[in-house]
């Protein structure tokens, strides 16, 4: 499932300067990051994705709002198992890492899939990194998406910071209005307008960016 403000299935491979010792280091001890509680809504939980998701992403996939922003949609299980499968080599790769978005009920032990965060293009030397994401329908309307970000920001800038990561940059196309809400709500900078590129962004972009020292 791919979104221009979103996570698509790109590289998988560690090319020359990327950061290997990450690479390494992730597969020795899985990310998992936290964002706190709203009032109208449970803490969050974001770790990479796993194939136990695979049912949970098809049934939030069926959302057709969603399928409106996506150049690759997943319709099954097995659509959904090849997704989870790029996830999981961006992340041995070192060069991308999604995050499925989670929450726990109080009172239940249980996970319910909200949406996916995703950093990508990174590179040690690079100054510059892309973020996407998605929220499912059932948790729009939450603050889910802008919590996940800043979740997801901070941790890219705390890790990649020393190889040379400087801002972040956030695409969305031009009529996707709740992703520039997100941006902005996350202090994503209006940076300028990308023309569109057929047929994956058959519309004109926005482009967001944000610095380390926002």
């Amino acid at each position: 499932m791919t979104v221009r403000s979103q996570g698509g299935m790109d590289r998988t491979r560690l090319a020359p300067g990327e950061n290997a010792a990450a690479h390494d280091g992730f597969m020795n001890a899985p990310v998992v990051l936290q964002a706190a509680a709203s009032p109208v809504s449970p803490a969050l939980v974001l770790r990479p994705w796993r194939m136990e998701d695979v049912a949970a992403l098809v049934e939030v996939s069926r959302d057709p709002a969603l399928r409106q922003w996506a150049n690759s949609v997943v319709d099954d299980d097995a659509d959904g198992a090849r997704w989870v499968q790029a996830q999981q080599q961006g992340w041995a790769a070192g060069n991308r890492f999604g995050f499925a978005v989670l929450e726990t009920q109080p009172g239940s032990v249980r996970e319910q899939l909200l949406g996916n965060v995703v950093l990508k293009e990174v590179a040690a030397g690079k100054p510059a990194a892309e973020v996407g994401y998605w929220t499912a329908a059932h948790a729009r309307g939450r603050g889910v998406a802008s919590r996940a970000l800043e979740a997801l920001t901070n941790w890219a800038f705390d890790t990649f910071k020393a190889d040379g990561l400087e801002r972040l940059e956030l695409l969305h196309q031009v009529d996707n209005l709740a992703s520039c809400r997100v941006a902005q709500k996350s202090r994503y900078n209006f940076n300028t307008t990308l023309p569109a590129a057929p047929p994956a962004f058959p519309r004109d972009g926005h482009l967001h960016t944000r610095r380390t020292s926002a």
